[in-house]
């Protein structure tokens, strides 16, 4: 008769929720003051004067550059974007009922095959590595979504920023300057946030000693999931289903009297309102007033009301992202991919730390199966 195991080991909480994996000097998420740092900078300060290039820099080296060691940096970091010619040929492969986040997943594994840097593991290498992918996978987005439309990829322009060529080589013409600002705070914001299920992810698969391109890839195959990555999809979504601010309250409350999932709201570490959330509200204010299009903030606005008062839940980082990203005139299916263009500087971040002190990750699991049966030959069983 199957028996249970004795209980050899405290059952960890569903999720891992509240266990400490490791040591991390990249970035603090408090949850109950609603405060994210990246090495010891407020996430709004860092969002108010530095440029996505600048918190790169630091979520890799630890600090942030001076004036010439920035300018050196930039050299490399913007100095050439374009993708191998054999990525190009690659994409232009898929099949078009690809999803650009399968595309991507791809995509960026083709990459390692023609890094010169492959197979070096010396850390000035590897820097150069989360380089690459940093500046590659926003071409790789635009370009694919070019050839899903029936035109060819743009060549982006050197010297410019990630943000400034993610819309010029999307659209072919010069960008707005006040979206090339909020998209570059956008990439700043989502740059890193803990140990998050892509970033524990990334740092899993790095932790067996396998190369930086494939724990890329665990990032994104992570990511890709709807309970992790897609939020602001979704929202969006919802958006456009209620399409007009006087129906948002009754949408809203009719949803929450069928208990379901309202996006874009909630966080299973924040207690309070995402200081994250704060600072795209203003964005889409400002970029609202900018373009003269305030339908979805108008929506937003009402449903965040509604949302506060009948559950004191607040928004998190993606509510007000879904506006942001619509009123710039990015497609919705390009949210997701956007959110990997910006963390994989915290992943390739993960990445250097998790090597700088390695050990294999390989946590217990409490067995709750039985124990003690015993084998019946296969005409003996009914």
């Amino acid at each position: 008769m199957a028996t249970k195991p004795k209980k050899e080991v405290e059952r960890a909480k569903a999720g891992l929720e509240g266990v400490v994996a490791a040591d991390t000097a990249i970035s603090h998420v408090d949850g109950q003051g609603g405060k994210l740092i990246y090495h010891g900078y407020s996430i709004q300060d860092l969002a108010e004067h530095a440029s996505f290039a600048e918190v790169a820099y630091l979520l890799w080296y630890g600090r942030l550059p001076g004036a010439l060691e920035f300018d050196a940096f930039l050299d490399s970091f913007t100095g050439s974007l374009d993708l191998p010619i054999e990525t190009v040929m690659i994409l232009r492969m898929f099949p078009k009922a690809a999803t650009p986040m399968e595309v991507l997943r791809t995509g960026v594994s083709s990459l390692g095959h023609w890094d010169p840097d492959s197979g070096v593991t010396r850390r000035d290498a590897v820097l150069r590595k989360a380089n690459r992918l940093t500046t590659r996978i926003p071409m790789l987005i635009t370009a694919h979504q070019r050839m899903r439309n029936g035109k060819e990829p743009i060549h982006p322009v050197p010297g410019r920023s990630i943000s400034y060529n993610f819309f010029y080589t999307l659209t072919g013409q010069e960008p707005d300057p006040l979206s090339v600002e909020a998209l570059d705070v956008a990439l700043t914001l989502h740059a890193d946030h803990g140990f998050n299920a892509s970033t524990f992810a990334a740092r899993v698969t790095a932790a067996t000693m396998s190369d930086m391109y494939s724990s890329v890839v665990s990032g994104i195959g992570a990511l890709k999931g709807p309970l992790h990555g897609g939020a602001n999809e979704a929202v969006m979504v919802m958006l456009e289903e209620i399409g007009e601010a006087k129906r948002a309250e009754k949408y809203i409350l009719d949803k929450l009297e069928a208990k379901e999932k309202i996006p874009g709201f909630g966080h299973r570490v924040y207690k309070v309102e995402d200081p994250r959330a704060k600072v795209l509200k203003k964005y889409a204010d400002k970029l609202c007033k900018h373009f003269g299009d305030d339908r979805y903030l108008a929506i937003s606005q009402v449903v965040e009301k509604v949302m506060t008062a009948k559950t004191k839940v607040r928004p998190n980082v993606d509510f007000y992202s879904a506006t942001v990203y619509h009123v710039m005139g990015i497609p919705t299916e390009l949210f997701t991919p956007i959110f990997v263009m910006s963390r994989v500087v915290g992943w390739t971040a993960h990445i250097l730390e998790q090597w700088a002190n390695n050990r294999l990750i390989r946590p217990m699991s409490n067995y709750v199966g039985p124990i003690g049966l015993k084998y019946v030959s296969l005409d003996k069983r009914v």
